[in-house]
């Protein structure tokens, strides 16, 4: 997918987010996290926003940490979510596409980075948002849920913050049913999760579903679509893989 893609999906999704947390109100409880109220999610993912923007708008080269939540809420709170998201949307949008700026996870340039991860980041809260007002959230595009599940994989849980581990070697298999060649191995030790593209050896558990399900499941956001083989592995994967 395209940086300009990602930052379109990132518009559209934060504005979805936006309207679902001011149907909910900021008292619901927000079901997909459940120590959270809207309020918590709102506060959480503006301040994220403003977090990359710094990094993007500033070409800032070094790690800086998370400012601090606001204490806004109702009507205040919505309009501080609004300001912040469209500030990151116009900030990657006009950013050139040769900016040098810190980044987390590999990718093509520390545009593409900040794209890619904001879009998903926000898609999956825009998710809680609409669990918490009721109905059925919004389904995600397949090529998209594909590209958070890699994302997820790959980036996120390669990383030595992962708390995937197991002390027995385990492979765990992942696959969109519905997304050609959209299969990942993630061999399991007391490492970080190694993960690969493609389908490489015997698995001892696999979880497989269409992408746009795989993808908020993996997040721990519904249940595992469908789970095959040896499911403590899948229990491990549950209980240990939580990222806000």
């Amino acid at each position: 997918m395209e940086t300009a893609e990602f930052i379109r999906i990132l518009d559209r999704e934060g504005q979805l987010l936006a309207s679902a947390a001011e149907e909910a109100g900021p008292d619901a409880k927000v079901p997909t996290c459940p120590e959270w109220q809207v309020r918590d999610l709102l506060r959480h993912t503006g301040t994220v926003h403003r977090w990359a923007t710094a990094f993007v708008a500033e070409e800032q080269t070094a790690f800086r940490p998370f400012g601090d939540e606001p204490t806004l809420d109702g009507e205040e709170l919505l309009a501080w979510f609004r300001t912040g998201h469209r500030t990151l949307v116009d900030t990657l949008g006009s950013a050139a596409p040769d900016l040098r700026c810190w980044h987390f996870l590999p990718a093509p340039s520390p545009l593409a980075f900040w794209a890619r991860r904001q879009a998903h980041e926000t898609a999956v809260h825009r998710f809680d948002a609409e669990a918490a007002r009721g109905g059925t959230p919004e389904e995600f595009g397949r090529d998209f849920a594909a590209d958070g599940i890699d994302e997820l994989l790959r980036g996120f849980h390669a990383r030595d913050k992962s708390r995937v581990r197991s002390a027995e070697p385990r492979v765990l298999r992942v696959r969109a049913s519905d997304t050609d060649g959209a299969v990942w191995t993630v061999r399991l030790t007391d490492e970080p999760p190694a993960t690969s593209y493609g389908e490489s050896g015997d698995a001892d558990c696999e979880v497989s579903g269409p992408a746009a399900r795989l993808y908020p499941a993996l997040w721990n956001r519904l249940p595992l679509p469908r789970v095959t083989g040896d499911v403590s592995v899948a229990e491990l994967w549950r209980e240990k893989s939580g990222v806000i």
